[in-house]
């Protein structure tokens, strides 16, 4: 992938570095690799990014790095790709498999798939999740190829441009049709994984809209849209409000389900793709676990 730019009068004069962080938004940190590997040039030769830029000059920058695996072993594990482009590997995550090795997770991760797959291309590339779901949470996730496009979508969640919307079942019916939780989400003290609502917490938003209910088995399915993206982010603010994500066997008292995960799913993620700034809109249907609960629910 190659970011294009001629220099115009605004921009003669300064130098490509400056050119490189204003008009095409690249980190110091990123220009710190492009540049040890030559990968920055004016009119197609390498330059120094203290060059200074003339009018006309055509400023490129190869944002293709060397850079190997980070020892994640390559596991044919099964990946349901719904976009691929230059920048962008998207993904709907099944349930039951965590995204990237961890120590108690170290292999047969989705980041362990991914590998596998560029492998089978030909291509050596680190692994970038953008975004990142529990184990047990299915749906759609984003990994980058590319540092660039990491950066820009980091971005986009700081500036709350990227936008993450889930379908859940949880157990009670909220008393309002709609509605928005603002409780602050901190690590629960001598816990690593467990978080609980704190004073001292992270600010962590979370809306919601009842789309369905079922009384007699006093359960709804809802939508939830983030503001912020907190770990157990929905399931510590459902747990809260009363109504915990049904399967939800961290933040549920109940023990009692007819489904062996969390019924979460990431359903839909809207992004600016990082090199056109265009919309993207990446669905991901409801999966076959949860559509068979809600039926059972239905009848």
């Amino acid at each position: 992938m190659i970011l294009e730019h001629t220099i115009d009068k605004d921009d003669a004069g300064k130098s490509v570095r400056a050119v490189l962080k204003s008009r095409l938004q690249l980190s110091t940190r990123f220009l710190n690799k492009l540049k040890l590997q030559n990968k920055i040039l004016i009119n197609d030769v390498p330059v120094k990014v203290n060059y200074i830029v003339k009018e006309r000059d055509v400023l490129k920058a190869e944002l293709e790095l060397d850079e190997n695996c980070e020892n994640i072993e390559p596991q044919d594990i099964p990946i349901d790709i719904i976009f691929e482009d230059e920048c962008l590997i998207v993904l709907n995550k099944q349930s039951g498999i965590v995204v990237h090795p961890t120590f108690n997770h170290p292999d047969h991760t989705i980041a362990n798939g991914i590998v596998y797959y560029l492998k089978q291309k030909g291509i050596s590339k680190k692994v970038r999740p953008v975004s990142r779901l529990d184990r047990e949470t299915s749906g759609i996730i984003i990994f980058a190829k590319n540092q660039f496009a990491q950066d820009m979508l980091i971005k986009q969640m700081q500036e709350k441009v990227f936008e993450k919307e889930y379908s859940g079942i949880v157990q009670g019916i909220p008393g309002r049709s709609s509605g928005t939780i603002d409780l602050p989400i901190g690590r629960k003290p001598e816990s690593i994984m467990l978080r609980w609502i704190s004073e001292s917490g992270a600010p962590s938003i979370t809306h919601y809209e009842v789309a369905e209910s079922f009384p007699a088995y006093n359960t709804a399915l809802l939508k939830f849209k983030l503001e912020t993206g907190r770990t157990h982010q929905i399931r510590v603010h459902c747990q809260a409000m009363g109504f915990p994500i049904y399967g939800d066997t961290l933040y549920s008292e109940n023990s009692d389900f007819m489904l062996s995960r969390q019924a979460l799913h990431s359903h839909t993620t809207k992004i600016l793709h990082p090199e056109t700034k265009k919309q993207l809109i990446f669905n991901a249907e409801l999966p076959e676990d949860m559509k068979r609960l809600l039926e059972i629910m239905r009848h």
